[in-house]
């Protein structure tokens, strides 16, 4: 009897295998293994530590060296009152004596080569030297009629080759000088047109105008006009040439005293 039993519940179980088997496959999963598959699923929360109040953290090399260098900029200079307290030094007087003296010395040579390069004439010798206008007009020559004035820049400057000409020709020609200050040319002035100095008036053995050269213009320009005067040519080559010259608006009119005078 209890052989065929256990036949019976060994027949039993084989049958129930199968069914036990799905069963087994379609039961959810223990409640641990979902406690420890949600476990899993979170997220690590992470930690930070706030350091106290009073700690400090340890600085770089790098940080350490800028932070030296600022303390030393931050640092007033360590000079001592000593130091500070240096009297300013005491100017040279013999070397400001020296200064002073070369420097007159400069002026004077400066004036000198001025009165050399005029063959040791100023505007003021050129003019006494030369010949009134009225004799000029009378005796039969050619004649280059300058109207200048001492203030005039241009006139200084072109009167050493003035003068050079003057002494190759004045044998043959009548250089007279008119000074445009004089209230004595105004005349002459308005004859010949004269509204900027250095004015060259040339003229011939009559006293007619042959044409007229205004300012600063190469040196050759007057001296073909005075060869072609001395020659006794009908036209002069520049019979009108205007250079830079100073403005006759600017003249500072002032009375002679000699009426006579010419300069």
């Amino acid at each position: 009897m209890a052989s065929v039993t256990s036949r019976c519940s060994g027949l039993l179980l084989q049958d129930l295998r199968p069914g036990l088997a799905g069963l087994r496959s379609r039961s959810p999963p223990p409640s641990s293994s979902r406690v420890h598959l949600r476990r899993c699923r979170r997220r690590p929360r992470t930690l930070s530590c706030v350091a106290p109040p009073d700690s400090a953290e340890p600085k770089t090399d790098e940080q350490q060296v800028k932070a030296e260098l600022g303390e030393e900029k931050a640092q007033p200079s360590s000079s001592t009152p000593q130091e500070a307290a240096v009297d300013p030094p005491v100017p040279d007087r013999g070397l400001n004596r020296r200064i002073a003296v070369l420097t007159t010395l400069a002026a004077v040579g400066l004036f000198g080569s001025q009165r050399l390069q005029l063959g040791g004439f100023s505007l003021k010798d050129l003019a006494a030297n030369a010949v009134p206008y009225e004799e000029a007009l009378s005796n039969g020559k050619p004649t280059v009629v300058e109207f200048y004035a001492d203030w005039c820049e241009v006139c200084r400057e072109l009167a050493p080759d003035i003068y050079k000409i003057e002494q190759q020709y004045k044998d043959r020609i009548n250089f007279v000088m008119l000074n445009v200050d004089n209230t004595k040319w105004e005349q002459e002035l308005d004859e010949f047109g004269v509204e900027g100095i250095p004015h060259f008036a040339f003229l011939d053995k009559e006293g007619n105008e042959e044409g007229n050269v205004v300012g600063k213009l190469p040196r050759q320009y007057f001296l073909d006009n005075v060869v072609s005067l001395a020659s006794g040519d009908p036209t002069i080559p520049h019979a009108r040439a205007v250079g830079q010259y100073s403005s006759a608006e600017f003249r500072k009119v002032h009375q002679v005293a000699d009426p006579r005078s010419h300069g």
